[in-house]
């Protein structure tokens, strides 16, 4: 039996959170939801954290709602960037948050609304 993620709790204390990170009107959502472990959701979770810009426009999202494919494999996690979706390594709930979070930090500089 695998160990409890320590950071799960976090994780899932999340759900349903929108929080708007600029006062030009991006925003983040979380959906994260504990599902019975499946092969294609080997971590027990359904989980979809995502960054919007003003007109609602999905600019980053983490999640394993839909299979995808990559030149090596086929996986449930992924995450979207802009227009590109690659596949996601998932290792724990506090890593998951983390690349988010750096993700959605690395999309709004481009952007240029958050200045290093």
């Amino acid at each position: 039996m695998r160990a409890r993620d320590p950071s799960l709790d976090n994780l899932l204390d999340l759900d349903g959170q929108i929080f708007v990170i600029a006062d030009v009107g991006y925003w983040v959502k979380f959906v994260v939801h504990q599902v019975e472990v499946t092969p294609a959701k080997p971590h027990g979770l359904d989980y979809a954290l995502t960054l919007h810009g003003p007109d609602g426009t999905r600019l980053v999202g983490f999640d394993n709602a839909h299979r995808i494919k990559s030149k090596r494999r086929t996986t449930q996690d992924h995450r979207h960037r802009l227009k590109a979706v690659r596949p996601y390594e998932y290792r724990d709930a506090a890593d998951l948050l983390t690349d988010f979070w750096t993700e959605v930090e690395s999309v709004m500089r481009e952007k240029g609304i958050w200045q290093p």
